[in-house]
């Protein structure tokens, strides 16, 4: 399987083109940049039409008219809403939380976390801050998923490895808002 990660667009998707062939696209939060919901469809639809055969999102901090849903009506049958929950595709654990949600909602056996955001201190470092979360870095570190996919920290874009987790920071955008870095690839 396949896996592309992309993250932190920020309303300027279109502005990916030709992205890699995959399985799975995967996009770790702040695909809007001011949560309306005009945002969000113009987002969604561009998903849509995208040729990877799974779809999957969460949100992030500034997706904020999805913050409190439980699902999105009318998604086509290959695109999922991990908003606190899972899917399994070709036997592959898939699990997302949306962004400054519990922890403990997430299962001890999946393969894949989505998250917007980092672990603490693992690529969250941008603008001289670390904008990591200690919750998500003490879960992380007790289920020890295959992968952990995530956004939010701009400049911390990149793919590390750490004990049993590849951690992958998706992000697009640099801090100043412009297409800097590729997406990520995975086959697992």
């Amino acid at each position: 399987m396949r896996i592309v990660q992309i993250s932190d667009t920020h309303g300027r998707h279109h502005l990916l083109k030709n992205l890699p062939d995959g399985d799975v696209l995967i996009h770790c939060g702040d695909f809007s940049d001011n949560g309306t919901e005009e945002e969000v469809l113009d987002f969604l639809n561009w998903f849509i039409d995208l040729p990877h055969p799974h779809k999957i999102f969460v949100t992030g901090n500034h997706d904020l008219c999805l913050w409190d849903a439980d699902n999105i009506e009318d998604l086509p049958d290959n695109m999922h809403f991990l908003q606190d929950k899972g899917i399994t595709i070709d036997g592959v654990r898939f699990f997302g939380i949306a962004y400054n949600h519990p922890t403990g909602i997430i299962p001890d056996n999946i393969d894949v976390l989505v998250t917007h955001e980092p672990p603490l201190g693992i690529m969250d470092e941008t603008m001289g801050m670390n904008w990591g979360n200690p919750d998500i870095l003490k879960r992380v570190s007790g289920i020890r998923p295959r992968y952990h996919l995530f956004g939010h920290a701009h400049e911390a874009s990149g793919i590390v490895q750490s004990r049993d987790t590849i951690f992958s920071n998706g992000s697009v955008l640099d801090d100043l808002g412009e297409l800097r870095f590729l997406p990520k690839v995975f086959d697992i």
